[in-house]
């Protein structure tokens, strides 16, 4: 079953890689969506595919690249139409 979830990653996220560390685990997971960082310093991912998978780049982005230091991962549920495939979206 495909569901979507909205996440927004706290922490120090920007400048450190993590964009590419999101988008590098949901291609691996076969997983659609983007990612982006956003003015007010969190990075925020919309991602859409079997729910076991997205649980596992939850998890994924709970630990983050090694320069990272994540404080919070919110999840949400989402509307997700996307085009097939992950990518990244200018900052909003």
């Amino acid at each position: 079953m495909t569901i979507a979830r909205r996440l927004i990653i706290y922490g120090r996220v920007q400048g450190v890689g993590f964009r590419a560390f999101v988008h590098g685990h949901a291609q691996k997971l076969g997983l659609d969506g983007f990612v982006r960082n956003r003015m007010d310093g969190t990075v925020e991912a919309l991602v859409v595919g079997e729910e076991e998978k997205i649980d596992m780049l939850i998890a994924h982005c709970h630990e983050g690249p090694p320069a990272s230091r994540v404080s919070k991962v919110e999840a949400s549920e989402a509307q997700g139409v996307v085009d097939k495939g992950f990518r990244h979206l200018p900052t909003v």
